[in-house]
């Protein structure tokens, strides 16, 4: 029972760093230091730490192509092309830049992962805000909640689908059957929301007159091997394997393409990807395996198993609830990881397992430690000089979360 006391503790303690970030010290630091005491006193063997920290390769993996490709684009010029033409596109209107960049959000969610939109659609949202003069923050939070708004729209849309599916997905037309309505009213809530939201940032006109260059031979490898990953995990997610090693090829690839044909260096762009969120991530995992350790998984499977079978729709909407706040104090990673668990040891109806990936996928919008892709998203501003604390994304997200879920559980109840 002391152990059991000690590796809470721990593990609060340590998620508590991640969200304040003590002494201005990043994220991962705290989340590492937290695995590293769980086994320095032995509250866990370095064997099962490393099998903790192994149920993450195919993130990592994947993880790691997505940040090669972004700061290959950034290095060659891709998102200052994009910015330059959403610029001219928005015609002088902050609003219509806003929904446009919100459009793409969708697109690049649905079809590319939530973590993408963080990772190579925010920066190049924040290169097209300076150019026309704008006010960055109403753009840069489309960006943040719109990849995990629409992080349902397809099972690759968001890494924690597979995660909480456990590889066993349903196919594309069960999964549209579930998810197109639940999907369409997330991301309809979420942007309307915002915008009222942010209406005052969003009012007065911007720049038009903006000078457009061609993109350069880089550029345009860069633009090639980001629209090659969709096609291969489009591909991937068909056929049923494993995102991350694709990703991560595809990302390997393009580096090396333009290495070759600009005859560069790859030691620039490896300096300056953001690597501190693989220990992050690992040490997630691990404080999850800790705290599975002492029978809480079990223990969730007894009372998602019971409220099932009594009534399987409220069960759904109420867990799907519960898991869409509780996913803000671990990250939805790793929840989804113990919502997976409890899913297979409970043995519930689809809609259930159904309302917990709405409730995973969807909650994280409450803060900026919610998912993977906002402190994706969150690195990547601070690399622009823009930073947005805990009780500024809170203020935004318990305004746009809440409606959105209750209105996409809602739709997937109402389906059956």
């Amino acid at each position: 029972m002391l152990a059991t006391y000690a590796i809470w503790t721990i593990c609060l303690a340590a998620t508590i760093g991640v969200i304040t970030r003590p002494l201005k010290l990043p994220e991962a630091v705290w989340a590492a230091a937290g695995a590293a005491v769980l086994v320095v006193f032995g509250l866990m063997s370095v064997d099962e730490a490393w099998r903790a920290v192994s149920k993450g390769n195919d993130v990592y993996l994947f993880l790691i192509g997505m940040m090669l490709l972004s700061e290959i684009a950034r290095a060659e010029g891709l998102f200052d092309w994009v910015a330059e033409h959403a610029v001219r596109l928005a015609k002088g209107s902050t609003s219509r830049l806003f929904a446009m960049v919100f459009g793409v959000g969708i697109v690049v969610t649905t079809f590319l992962s939530n973590d993408a939109t963080a990772v190579v659609l925010t920066p190049a949202v924040y290169a097209a805000a300076k150019k026309a003069k704008a006010d960055p923050l109403p753009m840069l939070f489309a960006c943040a909640l719109i990849a995990n708004a629409a992080s349902f729209v397809l099972p690759i849309s968001n890494p924690a689908n597979l995660v909480l599916y456990g590889g066993r997905m349903p196919s594309l037309g069960a999964w549209l059957a579930s998810f197109a309505l639940p999907s369409l009213l997330s991301i309809g809530v979420t942007f309307l929301v915002l915008r009222w939201v942010e209406r005052e940032r969003l009012t007065g006109h911007c720049e038009t007159l903006v000078e457009t260059g061609t993109l350069s031979r880089g550029g345009k490898i860069a633009l090639a091997g980001i629209v090659a990953t969709a096609v291969l995990l489009i591909a991937a997610s068909a056929r049923g394997h494993e995102l991350g090693l694709p990703t991560c090829l595809a990302g390997v690839a393009t580096m090396v393409a333009i290495c070759i044909g600009g005859r560069k260096s790859p030691v620039s762009t490896l300096r300056s990807v953001s690597w501190a969120v693989l220990p992050l991530v690992a040490g997630l995992f691990v404080l999850v395996e800790a705290l599975a350790s002492t029978g809480v998984i079990a223990m969730l499977a007894r009372w998602l198993a019971v409220g099932a079978a009594q009534s399987p729709s409220t069960t759904a909407g109420v867990a799907g609830t519960i898991l869409a706040f509780g996913s803000n104090l671990m990250n939805n990673l790793p929840a989804g990881l113990i919502a997976s668990t409890t899913v297979q040891q409970a043995h519930v109806p689809q809609i259930v397992t159904d309302g917990l990936l709405i409730g995973v996928d969807l909650g994280p919008n409450l803060s900026i430690t919610g998912s993977l892709a906002t402190i994706l998203w969150l690195t990547a501003i601070r690399r622009e000089g823009e930073d947005v604390g805990f009780w500024r994304f809170l203020k935004v997200g318990a305004v746009t979360m809440p409606p959105a879920l209750f209105a996409a559980l809602g739709a997937r109840l109402v389906l059956g």
